[in-house]
């Protein structure tokens, strides 16, 4: 019997026997399918994640965490674990993603960040596994072997190899001397549902226990939709200003908060430069890479404000050149 098969013979228990249809729903960077589930007048979100690859356990755990904080997240009707398969409630069709525009994004990105305030608060040592040092690190690794190394085909010599190191130290200083919160891990526009209330959080079960500024980066500088400096800043500063009203651990000075909420994106886009050449190469799903030059600006962005970025900067421009020349994306 294969996934779909075995899925349609626990969704026929899990509704009672209810005859039912379903269609693809969406998927995402692992290897998890959604299915939207008909049935009745009604309809669910089946979750088919195979065991060998995935593991349905943080997902149930961060779900209970976050409805506990008071955010939207789909209730779990029915699960299987051992089979990889979770019936959930469901939250809508329209994505933030799908629904921006200049006449609703302050509005949504006001009720995104007080979920994300919420979420924040709920905050305690011990429930999620730590954003450590170690996790940090191996997710910058991504962009030399897998943009560098695989994409590109660039070997690095040994003077760029250590100034890279170098950076590495210095994002990684500024990433672990924050104060530490509940992390989503993937608070973007794509994971965001127009509900009611709303938003609809989604993606959530790579939760972890991290550096504050990390969901509101990465909120604000998205994979799919790029903001103007002036629309960033004001939304960050926003976001901070609601933070220091709930008590939440932001620095009492906003420059010193923008400036980890920079080199905190700045450890997120090199990791996403390298998970999507990653997601192509290693598991076959075209398209990501069309991103990366979205990725690029926001490095080289961050690069142009701080000095001890210098030597990424000239990597970037020397991988520029290899990339147009090679026709890589970039």
């Amino acid at each position: 019997m294969d996934r779909l098969e075995a899925l349609d013979a626990w969704l026929r228990d899990a509704l009672g026997g209810r005859a039912f249809s379903r269609e693809p729903a969406s998927a995402d960077a692992s290897f998890r399918r959604y299915f939207r589930v008909f049935s009745e007048g009604r309809t669910w979100v089946a979750m088919d994640a195979p065991p060998e690859s995935e593991d349905c356990r943080p997902f149930v755990k961060v779900a209970a965490l976050m409805r506990a904080a008071g955010v939207h997240v789909p209730e779990i009707v029915s699960q299987d674990l051992a089979q990889g398969f979770l019936l959930l409630s469901d939250l809508g069709t329209r994505t933030y993603l799908q629904a921006l525009d200049e006449s609703n994004a302050q509005a949504l990105f006001g009720d995104a960040t007080r979920a994300l305030l919420d979420w924040q608060a709920a905050s305690r040592e011990g429930e999620l596994p730590p954003y450590d040092e170690t996790l940090l690190r191996r997710e910058l690794q991504l962009f030399p072997d897998w943009y560098v190394g695989r994409h590109l085909g660039e070997a690095l010599d040994h003077a760029e190899r250590e100034d890279l190191e170098s950076v590495f130290g210095k994002i990684l200083a500024s990433n672990l001397a924050e104060p530490r919160v509940f992390v989503h891990r993937d608070f973007m526009p794509r994971n965001l549902v127009v509900s009611e209330p709303n938003p609809g959080v989604l993606d959530f079960q790579d939760a972890v226990h991290g550096p504050i500024s990390y969901d509101i980066a990465s909120l604000w500088r998205d994979a799919y939709v790029s903001w103007e400096e002036d629309r960033v800043i004001d939304g960050t500063i926003r976001y901070w200003e609601a933070a220091r009203k709930r008590g939440l651990p932001v620095r009492a000075d906003f420059a010193d908060f923008w400036r980890e909420a920079e080199w905190m994106g700045l450890q997120r886009h090199l990791k996403v430069l390298g998970i999507f050449a990653r997601i192509h190469y290693r598991d076959g799903k075209p398209g990501y890479l069309d991103d990366t030059p979205r990725f690029i600006r926001y490095v080289r962005h961050a690069c142009a404000r701080y000095r001890d970025l210098a030597p990424l900067a000239r990597l970037i421009d020397r991988l520029e050149g290899v990339a147009v020349r090679a026709g890589h994306a970039f």
